[in-house]
C-alpha cells in the first residue's frame, strides 16, 4: 500500500520542482507591474516591449544564426569521426582520435573556453586569422564541443547498424563513397537529426565559451540576459522566455504527432 502511494507523490513532487518555476515564469510574463514578483494585473505590455528592444532581438538573431551553423558543422565532423571510429579497426592515431572525440564531453566548460581563447589569439597573431573575437570565433568554438555530442549519437547508430547492407552494395559494385551517401547515411539520417537538434540546443544555451571567444557584435542571447538579470530580472526577459518555452513546446509536439504517425504506418 506504502509503495503505491510513494512513487506518484515522488514524482508529482520531481516534476512540481522541474516545471512550477517555468509556470511562475509564464504567468509572470503577462504581468501589469515591473516588479517580476509583484502581481499587477494581467497585461501584455511586455511582449510589446520584448518588441521594440533591439538588443535582445538582436541577440536573439544572432544566436539562431551561430546555433545553426555550428549545429551543421558538428553534424559534418561527428559523422565523419564516427564512421572512422566505427569502420576502420586498427589505425594509427585512433586512441588519440577517440580520446580528442570523448574530451569535450567531460572537461570543464571553463577550462575550453580558456584553451580555444589562447588558441585564436595565437592564431591572430601568427596568421592573421581571425581577426578580433566575432562570431566566427564562436562558430568555431560551439561546433568544436558539439561535434563530440554528434559523435557520440552517430557512434552509437552505426554500431547497432546492419553492416550486411553495405557489404552488399559494395558486392553490387558500389563506391565506398556511393554505399556511404546511398547506404548508410540514410540509415543513420535519424540520428544525425537527434544530433542536430541536440548540438543547436548546446549552442543557443551556451554561455561560458561564447563569453571567452566572443567579442563586440556577437553577443549571444544568454550574454545579453546574463547581462540584464546581473541588474535585476526585467519582465521582458520573462516574455522573451515564454516565446520560446511556447516554440519548444510546439516543436515537441509536432515532432511527437509525426512519431505517432510514423509508427502506426508501420504498424
Amino acid at each position: 500500500m506504502r509503495r503505491g502511494w510513494f512513487l506518484p507523490l515522488f514524482a508529482t513532487l520531481g516534476f512540481g520542482f522541474l516545471y512550477a518555476p517555468i509556470v511562475s515564469l509564464i504567468v509572470f510574463s503577462f504581468n501589469e507591474s515591473r516588479l517580476v514578483t509583484v502581481w499587477g494585473g494581467f497585461s501584455t505590455r511586455w511582449y510589446g516591449e520584448l518588441i521594440s528592444d533591439g538588443q535582445l532581438l538582436e541577440a536573439a538573431w544572432v544566436s539562431l544564426k551561430i546555433a545553426t551553423i555550428s549545429a551543421s558543422l558538428a553534424v559534418v565532423i561527428g559523422t565523419l569521426a564516427a564512421f572512422v571510429l566505427t569502420r576502420f579497426a586498427r589505425f594509427r592515431g585512433k586512441l588519440l582520435l577517440t580520446g580528442m572525440v570523448t574530451a569535450p564531453l567531460v572537461m570543464p566548460e571553463v577550462i575550453i573556453g580558456l584553451s580555444l581563447l589562447l588558441l585564436f589569439v595565437a592564431m591572430e597573431g601568427m596568421l592573421g586569422w581571425p581577426a578580433g573575437r566575432g562570431m566566427t570565433t564562436v562558430i568555431i568554438a560551439h561546433s568544436t564541443f558539439c561535434a563530440a555530442y554528434v559523435a557520440v549519437i552517430a557512434q552509437s547508430r552505426l554500431r547497432d547498424m546492419d553492416e550486411s547492407l553495405e557489404e552488399a552494395a559494395r558486392d553490387l559494385g558500389a563506391g565506398p563513397v556511393r554505399v556511404f551517401f546511398d547506404i548508410t547515411l540514410p540509415v543513420i539520417a535519424p540520428a544525425l537529426v537527434s544530433g542536430w537538434l541536440l548540438a543547436f540546443t548546446l549552442s543557443l544555451d551556451d554561455l561560458v565559451i561564447a563569453s571567452f571567444v566572443s567579442g563586440p557584435g556577437a553577443s549571444t542571447l544568454p550574454m545579453v540576459i546574463f547581462s540584464k538579470v546581473r541588474l535585476g530580472v526585467s519582465p521582458d526577459v520573462n516574455a522573451l522566455a515564454t516565446i520560446i518555452i511556447g516554440i519548444v513546446a510546439l516543436a515537441v509536439t509536432v515532432a511527437g504527432i509525426l512519431l505517432m504517425r510514423q509508427t502506426r504506418r508501420a504498424r
